[in-house]
């Protein structure tokens, strides 16, 4: 798909409204015709990240088929992030961004995307903790995880998704001394509530993302088994 002109000039007309946030918008067909539809950005951190307002996305789906996504990048270059290229796939529609400075544009399609495994830029509900752990399941033993909405610090607010949710993903608990290959973690970093998952890839390493560091595997020692509260093995394994 390509951007046309009116739609691009519409969409970085939009982007300079804003220029220091990053600014969020779809394209649409009614009645033949492409139009952009500008959404709110709803993210807690709209400097670095957007997170497109649903009401907004359904309120342009409605009124007609969503062909393409825009978003800004006010303060990096115009490429698309691993966080957009992940978002990309998700979506199934092509994604554009924009750096309302330069006016240069970049574009990404659904195409198989993958992030590996190690080096993941952290990115609060799309390349994160969780992911890392969807993932890892996905590819390594075919069980497939439910991507559940998760806001960021959604622990500071009152949620406990991981002790809501993980029975009913097929997890059960199990001993320390019983950890194998493939089990997780369930840890409290700076919470009172878990808040953190890590993959145990055996001889006391696990793979793992904490917030603000690329995804890495770490020796599984000290701080870390320190405030690890649960470990847990999958149904099917």
């Amino acid at each position: 798909m390509i951007l046309s002109k009116a739609i691009k000039e519409k969409a970085l007309a939009h982007a300079k409204e804003s220029p220091e946030v990053e600014v969020v918008g779809v394209v649409h067909i009614i009645k033949g015709r492409e139009r952009y539809f500008p959404c709110k950005n709803i993210a807690d951190d709209p400097k670095h990240f957007f997170e497109l307002c649903p009401e907004d996305y359904a309120k342009a789906e409605e009124l007609g088929e969503i062909t393409a996504i825009i978003h800004s990048h006010p303060i990096t270059n115009h490429h698309p992030s691993q966080a957009d290229k992940v978002a990309c796939e998700n979506s199934g529609v092509p994604w554009y961004v924009v750096n309302p400075q330069t006016e240069k544009w970049g574009h990404c399609e659904p195409s198989g995307f993958q992030l590996g495994y190690v080096g993941r830029i952290f990115s609060h509900g799309l390349v994160d903790c969780y992911s890392l752990v969807k993932d890892f399941y996905e590819r390594e033993f075919n069980i497939e995880l439910a991507n559940y909405y998760r806001s960021d610090k959604w622990w500071k607010k009152g949620g406990n998704l991981y002790l809501e949710n993980f029975k009913n993903e097929g997890f059960y608990e199990i001993e320390m001394e019983e950890m194998r290959y493939g089990d997780c973690f369930l840890m409290k970093l700076e919470s009172s509530v878990p808040n953190h998952a890590a993959v145990y890839m055996g001889e006391n390493v696990v793979l793992h993302h904490v917030q603000g560091r690329l995804s890495s595997r770490d020796v599984y020692g000290g701080y870390y088994q320190k405030v690890t509260e649960y470990c847990l093995r999958h149904e099917n394994r």
